[in-house]
């Protein structure tokens, strides 16, 4: 069965059959878990298991979003709620270190329900007049502040067994509007993007997993978003950045790609894009992604195999609940 280019979102928390059989069929690389997915941490651990049997792989990766603050998809009551990275952004002397110690937490929460990757961390930085769609997701407000947060996260996350996803690529802290519901159109020239925008992904850029942004640099390419520009990726993700790891698009269901499910999808891949997300469940749309998706070879394999590969490093010990309480402290004695 050949692999296909793909991370595929499913509708609920139990698998239908037609989502069964259509997993079955296509095998996607890999999977990802909106909250319309969560139930109890038995109903999760299920579920990813019944994921992986569709595919018939083990250590299919199978991806989420949990920053803390408004992006966090598995909360109370079954799991703590975190703080937003810019919280933690501003603490006092401890941030660096509470950031691992965060990440750490909920990659033990991840990992203990069968998800072994985290879209975490958020290295967009932020600019006055933006639209707040990065917000207080931002770790801080200067390109230094946001490396040194987001190595922080990727390092604890890592350490508990899941690997991180940088994004968004080359950087959407600039966008006036959120890709969800429209096209971002970034105007600043080439050298305040390389100074700002692009500087904490090219700091963390020996991590295994991007995200694309679909946000259109008219210094660079002004017809296609960087998701879909040959020029953003060669020139700027794999040429200045100096990422070599897997890059996966954003979710091509966002109202920011036009067209058909097909051809947004095609014209991904055309432009360099390792492997295609769609998140929202909707089986017909992924019917059209699938036609436009090639199946997983060349350098997006090796990619892909050198990232599960950084899974296989043992965590240290970890004593979750001494490290929960120091967490909480922290937080407690900055509020």
């Amino acid at each position: 069965m050949t692999t296909r280019a793909l991370i595929l979102g499913c509708a609920g928390k139990t698998l239908s059959a037609e989502e069964n059989a259509f997993f079955r069929d296509v095998a996607p690389w890999g999977f990802i878990l909106f909250k319309r997915n969560i139930g109890t941490p038995d109903e999760v651990r299920a579920l990813t298991q019944a994921l992986r049997d569709t595919v018939g792989r083990a250590d299919a990766p199978i991806l989420i979003d949990q920053e803390g603050g408004r992006v966090q998809r598995m909360g109370p009551p079954h799991w703590p709620a975190y703080p937003a990275g810019g919280r933690i952004g501003r603490l006092d002397g401890s941030a660096v270190a509470m950031a691992e110690l965060g990440a750490r937490l909920m990659a033990h929460d991840l990992a203990s329900v069968g998800i072994n990757v985290d879209c975490a961390p958020v290295l967009d930085v932020p600019v006055a007049g933006a639209h707040d769609v990065i917000g207080d997701r931002a770790y801080g407000t200067t390109p230094e502040r946001v490396a040194e947060i987001g190595r922080a996260v990727a390092r604890g996350l890592m350490q508990g067994g899941v690997l991180p996803v940088m994004k968004h690529i080359p950087g959407h802290g600039r966008a006036g509007c959120d890709s969800h519901k429209g096209l971002p159109v970034v105007e600043a020239d080439f050298a305040t993007l390389t100074a700002q925008d692009f500087a904490p992904f090219r700091a963390l850029a020996d991590l295994p997993l991007a995200m694309s942004a679909h946000v259109v640099f008219t210094a660079l390419d002004p017809d296609h978003p960087a998701t879909q520009s040959a020029i953003v990726i060669e020139r700027v993700v794999r040429g200045f950045i100096g990422f070599d790891g897997l890059l996966m698009t954003d979710d091509l269901s966002m109202h920011a790609l036009q067209g058909s499910f097909r051809a947004r999808t095609e014209a991904a891949f055309a432009a360099g894009i390792d492997v295609g997300l769609h998140c929202n469940g909707d089986l017909t749309e992924m019917r059209g992604v699938v036609e436009g998706a090639p199946g997983l070879a060349g350098p997006a394999l090796r990619r892909a195999q050198e990232a599960l590969a950084r899974l296989a490093v043992a965590a240290p010990a970890f004593d979750v609940s001494e490290a929960r309480a120091r967490f909480e402290a922290a937080l407690s004695l900055a509020a």
